[in-house]
């Protein structure tokens, strides 16, 4: 962090900073529980496991439909259509500059666009998630359409194992961008999404 003088601004509100909290909390848990899961392949633990893995997706499609509504009826800061910056996404393509300072207050422009590709990776995950769900456990709200269909899981098991890596991927950049930020930048960014508060260089302003 240098001396210079960072200018703050209350940018994301409380609803916000829960849903962040909430449907991160659900990816990592459900992460977790389905590399324990595969582990311990065929035992009691292991069943144990993937039903408690089925109900933190329901958890995740809760938190992903109150994003979506926030994203819809919520302050500027939390709308989706703040995250929508095509020109800057251009540009950035066109220069090959994909690590920009942050300017201004609300998400970074380049930033949104993994945000976005992020929430559709992680919906059809969802989606693909419950008609595991309902073909391995018989369970959930695509039950009456796919239950026990066993000729059909691999339509959904290789997606859904696929796009968990990108997942992966994801949150390892995601804290790597955050770090370096910071280092680069000498701009407080990892509490943003605690206090609500988010710091740029006056200069930028």
């Amino acid at each position: 962090m240098t001396g210079q003088a960072l200018l703050r601004e209350k940018v994301y509100d409380p609803i916000l900073r829960l849903l962040h909290a909430w449907n991160g909390l659900a990816i990592l848990l459900l992460v977790f529980t389905s590399q324990a899961a595969e582990a311990l392949e065929f035992t009691p633990e292991a069943a144990s496991l993937w039903r408690l893995h089925v109900w933190t997706g329901y958890a995740l499609v809760l938190g992903l439909v109150g994003r979506l509504a926030w994203g819809l009826n919520g302050p500027w800061y939390a709308r989706l259509s703040a995250m929508w910056h095509w020109r800057a996404w251009l540009t950035a393509l066109r220069t090959r500059r994909l690590f920009t300072a942050p300017r201004g207050f609300g998400h970074h422009p380049l930033a949104s666009a993994a945000y976005l590709g992020f929430y559709l990776v992680v919906l059809v995950m969802a989606l693909t998630g419950l008609a595991l769900a309902a073909i391995d456990q018989g369970r959930g709200p695509l039950y009456p359409w796919l239950g026990h269909a066993i000729t059909l899981k691999h339509l959904f098991s290789e997606p859904h194992e696929i796009l968990e890596k990108f997942v992966w991927a994801f949150i390892l950049l995601h804290i790597a961008a955050l770090i370096l930020h910071e280092a680069r930048h000498g701009v407080p960014l990892a509490q943003a999404m605690v206090s609500g508060y988010q710091y740029r260089k006056e200069e930028e302003e």
